[in-house]
């Protein structure tokens, strides 16, 4: 009984130091520093404005119903930085756009897949601590593609960055407001002057039958 604890107890410590020296293939006094594998990626939307230089524009992480709104047809601007924090350098580096409802895409980096509303482009190789900025120009759609139940909504837009060992994605949130139009007044044509003029005559004489009367 006691041989058969002693041939346990040896299994097992031969066991922790097996998993114990594969686990340390890095880190070690004579071995290469452990790396660590890590994408930041941040989403940003411009704040509304007429002007076509995306780098022109204030860029926020979100908008919400009380800050300023999209209109129907209105250019929409976003910013994705992508930065490699890793402790090694990045390659096949991938990044995907979600183009939310109602919007169009414009112009910007990748190829547009209209099936599933998605960009996406090769962002290729990043060193430590590099990033790569890319700027989206999308457009609101027409009125008539707007939900026609809703005068103010909110969409969000997400952008995904990924590579053979890590990825990460943010998203972006903006609103747009429909147009009110005015309901349409008749204009007053000869018909209604002719009514008018009728109703006017018709009074005067009911006024001279009630005077003949009295």
């Amino acid at each position: 009984m006691k041989k058969l604890i002693s041939l346990v107890a040896v299994l097992g410590a031969l066991i922790f130091l097996v998993s114990s020296v594969l686990a340390s293939d890095c880190g070690g006094l004579y071995q290469p520093s452990c790396q660590s594998y890590s994408i930041s990626i941040n989403k940003m939307v411009g704040m509304p404005g007429n002007s076509t230089d995306a780098a022109s524009y204030q860029y926020v992480d979100n908008l919400t119903v009380s800050d300023p709104r999209f209109s129907p047809e209105q250019l929409v601007f976003f910013k994705v930085i992508v930065k490699n924090t890793s402790t090694t350098t990045l390659g096949g580096m991938t990044v995907k756009d979600n183009v939310p409802s109602y919007l169009t895409p414009v112009e910007g980096p990748g190829t547009f897949d209209a099936t599933n509303r998605t960009i996406a482009w090769d962002a290729g190789f990043f060193n430590v601590n590099e990033e790569k900025t890319y700027y989206f120009k999308m457009q609101v759609n027409q009125q008539s593609s707007l939900p026609s139940d809703k005068g103010l909504f909110c969409v969000v837009n997400k952008a995904e960055a990924s590579s053979n060992t890590t990825s990460n994605s943010d998203s972006s949130q903006l609103c747009i407001e429909k147009k009110v139009t005015a309901a349409a007044v008749p204009s007053a044509g000869p018909e209604l002057g002719m009514l008018l003029i009728s109703g006017e005559i018709a009074l005067i004489g009911a006024g001279l039958y009630l005077r003949k009367k009295s």
